[in-house]
């Protein structure tokens, strides 16, 4: 234990920067949407698929990689997506075309995997009484959203969108020096580690012993990443927490890529005004996430979804309203962030409490893939719909019925925990 807590807060630290400069990353196409719109005359359906095409790999790829971090480690797997990211990040700063952009917008998914790599690097630094804190804290990281939707046009106005690709390449580089010479992995994934290869795998416990406190993090069962995956597949809770994970994360993703374009054609903002109050909307579900996290570790995360879904249900619906601009809209929008940030905190505190120690990585893949591809779908319908309806009434009633649904659903299968 003592070997644990001398590496836990610089191990977190790193790991939450990392995740920040990876979802930068991941978010360059958003903020700059009403640019490209401008540049290529696109409808709004198609601005909707360039912003929503990140998210493909960002999630599924969550998959593999959560089970490869859990054979490999989080310091490597870092260090790796920051590396192969650089990749897709200047070409899309390099590409002129509609095509292109689609292509190399698709592998620009791929820093939006680092999630899967941080959860279960993080859960292995920390004690199961203070992983909801942990995991919270690490979820922080997607602020890296809000860094780009203040930063990024702000940046292409400076350097030319070739040059600010250029500058975050260059940032992405550093941070993977950074992971692979600053940061290593807990001594717990190591143990747990050598003792999964010598037992070749082990069955899955009961959330009961999850939550007793074995090492996190450690290799899948079996040689290969696919009896590790089916293992996942098998435990009902992997379903249950991707469902959630998919209304709560989905619906911050959602935001926080498409909300550059609706405050533009809804409200009529410049690119770099939708930029800063599209930041605002990301800080809000930051600074809620680890709220999230340490209030599930006090009074049980079933009781965080309860407040999270039932807030987000009235947002939307107020949303839906269409408040006038800044005071009534932005509060709203920043309410709805908030409570969506305090439900993606909530729900890696019960994957900590459900699943079996050595699968949290593999399980995080899944569920982190659920959460990327509910963020996927809802710039697409908000773009069919605006250009069937020229308003996105529809849009927000659907998320208040989905959010209203995983809210029964919680109650009804986690009241206790």
């Amino acid at each position: 234990m003592s070997e644990l807590r001398k590496g836990q807060v610089s191990n977190l630290v790193l790991a939450t920067a990392a995740f920040a400069v990876t979802f930068w990353a991941w978010n360059l196409i958003g903020p700059l949407s009403g640019s490209y719109s401008r540049q290529l005359g696109l409808s709004p359906t198609q601005t909707s698929l360039l912003v929503a095409i990140p998210v493909v790999v960002g999630a599924l790829g969550r998959i593999p990689v959560g089970v490869l971090t859990d054979r490999l480690g989080g310091r490597r797997m870092f260090a790796a997506i920051c590396f192969v990211s650089i990749v897709p990040v200047l070409f899309v700063g390099w590409s002129g075309s509609y095509g292109w952009l689609l292509f190399w917008g698709f592998l620009l998914g791929i820093p939006g995997t680092s999630f899967a790599v941080g959860i279960p690097f993080v859960n292995a630094w920390y004690e199961p009484a203070r992983r909801g804190f942990a995991t919270g804290v690490f979820g922080a990281g997607m602020g890296g959203t809000a860094l780009s939707s203040f930063c990024t046009p702000r940046l292409v106005e400076e350097f030319g969108r070739a040059g600010a690709h250029v500058l975050m390449a260059a940032v992405l580089a550093l941070m993977g020096v950074i992971m692979m010479g600053g940061s290593r992995d807990s001594p717990a994934w190591s143990s747990a580690g050598a003792s999964a290869r010598s037992s070749a795998g082990s069955a899955v416990r009961s959330p009961a012993g999850a939550a007793a406190g074995a090492p996190v993090g450690s290799v899948a069962a079996g040689s290969a990443a696919l009896p590790g995956m089916r293992e996942a597949v098998r435990i009902k809770a992997t379903w249950q927490c991707a469902f959630l994970y998919a209304v709560t994360f989905g619906g911050f993703v959602a935001f926080s890529t498409y909300l550059p374009t609706l405050l533009q054609n809804v409200y009529r903002f410049a690119q770099t005004d939708a930029g800063l109050r599209t930041a605002g909307f990301s800080i809000a579900a930051v600074l809620s996430r680890p709220l999230g996290g340490a209030l599930s570790d006090r009074i049980g995360p079933a009781r965080v979804l309860f407040v999270a879904l039932g807030g987000t249900v009235v947002m939307a619906l107020v949303l839906a309203l269409r408040p006038p601009p800044e005071v009534p809209a932005g509060v709203s929008f920043v309410l709805m962030a908030f409570f969506l940030g305090l439900g993606t905190g909530g729900v890696f505190a019960l994957v900590a409490r459900l699943v079996e120690a050595s699968r949290v990585g593999t399980v995080t893949g899944l569920v982190g893939a659920a959460g990327g591809l509910g963020g996927y779908f809802p710039p697409l319908v908000m773009g069919v719909v605006f250009t069937a309806t020229g308003a996105y009434t529809v849009g927000y009633l659907l998320l208040a019925v989905t959010a209203l649904a995983a809210l029964t659903y919680t109650y009804r299968a986690f009241r206790t925990l």
